[in-house]
């Protein structure tokens, strides 16, 4: 098997991939990008990264066992690390053959990564969890089930934490935002900022990207039609590292984003399903088909005898 490792400069992307299984473009180089008419994976388990050393090989390896004897891939996007996350990365994915890794050459936030994941995802199913550990893998079987439960229809599994093990004043944060969401954005998931979360491949395709869009994913998943699940998941401590966020810092972006967000959903696209009309054949034209086709397959069958 073939890794090769290709550098876009324009788009800031680095990206490991398998060459069999990405688009090229004219010069023969293949750009990550996934052709969504190609076959995939089951499912695809992205996770963003931003100078999260040590946290990372203990997440895989509890994803593997999690999702064992299921047909997935696991994405980590590192977002510009500076820290040991990218040879901690570079030694899981010589290891494991399900892991590929995108590199941010320039950081560009936890939205934007999970994007890039997305693009170059494979996976009907989307899984999306943070890199900080967390989340619990064990947890995705569970919301993968709750999701298949109500076909036909589409949409997302999102976790609301139980347990929430973050510091006082980040879970009064949390609880402000969450009412503002309620209120503004008739949100009614009691936990949009859940990182773990499941979300049918074509449904998270036709959301608007925007950065910070992954705290609003209810809103955007509902625009869009489709249905959206709460379902309570486990929480821990980090393992490692710290948190890259302030409470001031998403209360300040956070009014900027709602007010966009706002404008998004009263611009949203009221068409409900669409069916394409097809004329049906008048029963002349039928007879005339079915004779033409007679009067073919005697041609063909003298055609046979004489040779």
């Amino acid at each position: 098997m073939t890794i090769t490792s290709i550098i876009v400069k324009k788009t800031g992307f680095m990206t490991n991939h398998q060459e069999n299984t990405s688009t090229k473009m004219p010069n023969g180089i293949s750009n990550g990008l996934t052709d969504i008419a190609t076959a995939r994976c089951d499912i695809s388990v992205i996770v963003p990264v931003m100078n999260e050393q040590g946290n990372i090989r203990p997440l895989i390896d509890e994803i593997c066992e999690a999702l064992s004897g299921r047909d997935f891939e696991i994405i980590y996007i590192d977002d510009g690390s500076d820290d040991g996350s990218a040879a901690e990365l570079e030694t899981a994915r010589q290891e494991i053959a399900a892991l590929r890794v995108l590199r941010h050459e320039v950081r560009a936030g936890q939205s934007a990564a999970i994007r890039s994941g997305l693009l170059r995802s494979h996976g009907k199913l989307i899984c999306v969890l943070d890199g900080d550990g967390q989340n619990v893998p064990a947890d995705l079987p569970h919301l993968i089930d709750q999701l298949e439960s109500v076909r036909p229809e589409r949409g997302m599994a999102g976790g609301v934490r139980t347990k929430r093990q973050d510091s006082y004043m980040r879970r009064k944060a949390s609880l402000v935002a969450r009412f503002i969401r309620k209120t503004m954005l008739r949100d009614t998931h009691p936990d949009s900022g859940c990182g773990i979360k499941v979300v049918d491949r074509d449904i998270f395709l036709q959301l608007p990207f925007f950065n910070h869009m992954h705290r609003f994913m209810p809103s955007l998943v509902r625009r869009a039609g489709g249905t959206v699940l709460a379902v309570p998941v486990a929480h821990r401590a980090r393992g490692a590292g710290a948190s890259k966020y302030t409470n001031l810092n998403r209360a300040l972006v956070g009014i900027v984003d709602i007010l966009g967000v706002i404008w998004l959903l009263a611009r949203s696209d009221k068409s409900s399903s669409v069916q394409e009309l097809l004329s049906q054949p008048k029963p002349k034209a039928k007879k005339a088909a079915k004779k033409s086709a007679k009067k073919v397959a005697k041609k063909v069958a003298k055609k046979r005898t004489k040779s």
